[in-house]
């Protein structure tokens, strides 16, 4: 049985590669950009297809504009089974020198646009005990790189929301997937999607620089397929393929790399809890 799906941040890299898998598997799809008019290709072809459809939707709008958004969406195919919350982009720079308008736009997109989704669409799946949200999340929602400071708390964040909501609407039906992908070969590198603070003086030699430059050596040169972890994605929303059995599960790691990071960032917080045992459970009233 097709379901329809809602995608934010369909312009380029996991939304289109999700909006063209989904299609092509005969589902339903709405993608959405913040400014349609500057692909009119892709929408040309999305929207070729008759499940296809295209809305203008910024996430940092209003909630009432989301809201309205919404409710279009929702009539197109009579509701909306998939959310995925894919729009994002990442200031790169040492924290102290990021600007707090710069830190704030980032919030706005990759935090409070997701949830203003979200609670758009809830009603709908709530009325119907039925649906998926899918939050796009980043190995850096687990482990926080030197010049990632905004990004990585932008998805701790997201994570940190995303997992407190899968635990309040399990008893009515409705899932909730974090996707933690590594690096894949997308756009995600550029400057436009990642622009970059100059570092200041105290950081234009150490880790701060050497992580810049790394990423700009990184851009066009992943590894990780967005198409293979568009139908990844896919199959574990639907429980098939190499989902089947694990529609249970809340994270949804993506990557070789995004991988060996997690189980790092466990071991390190096991270490560090371990240490601290003694001191943690000698702190109650005598």
């Amino acid at each position: 049985m097709s379901k329809t799906w809602l995608i934010t941040g369909c312009s380029a890299g996991f939304g289109l590669s999700l909006t063209r898998f989904i299609l092509a598997q005969g589902h339903n799809v709405i993608a959405t950009s913040r400014n349609p008019s500057k692909t009119p290709e892709l929408v040309k072809e999305i929207t070729s297809n008759p499940n296809g459809r295209w809305l203008s939707l910024d996430v940092t709008s209003p909630k009432d504009k989301i809201e309205t958004v919404i409710r279009e969406a929702k009539k197109e195919f009579g509701g909306i089974d998939v959310l995925v919350n894919n729009a994002g982009y990442s200031v790169l720079g040492a924290a102290e020198d990021i600007p707090e308008d710069k830190a704030k736009a980032q919030f706005e997109v990759n935090f409070w646009g997701m949830i203003r989704t979200t609670q758009a669409v809830l009603p709908q799946m709530r009325s119907r005990k039925s649906g998926t949200i899918v939050n796009i999340s980043s190995i850096a929602g687990l482990d926080a790189l030197p010049t990632c400071a905004i990004y990585a708390a932008s998805k701790f964040a997201l994570e940190a929301w995303s997992e407190a909501l899968s635990r309040e609407v399990d008893s009515l039906g409705l899932r909730v997937l974090i996707v933690e992908p590594g690096a894949f070969r997308t756009n995600f590198l550029t400057k436009d999607a990642a622009p970059k603070i100059p570092p200041s003086e105290a950081y234009r030699t150490g880790v701060v620089q050497t992580v810049l430059d790394r990423f700009d050596t990184m851009n066009g040169a992943q590894i990780g397929d967005p198409d293979k972890a568009a139908k990844t994605i896919f199959e574990v929303v639907l429980g098939t393929g190499v989902g089947e059995g694990k529609t249970n599960m809340l994270r949804l790691p993506l990557g070789p790399d995004c991988y060996a990071r997690a189980t790092g960032s466990n071991k390190r917080r096991r270490e560090n809890l371990e240490a601290m045992q003694e001191i943690a459970i000698s702190t109650n009233l005598e």
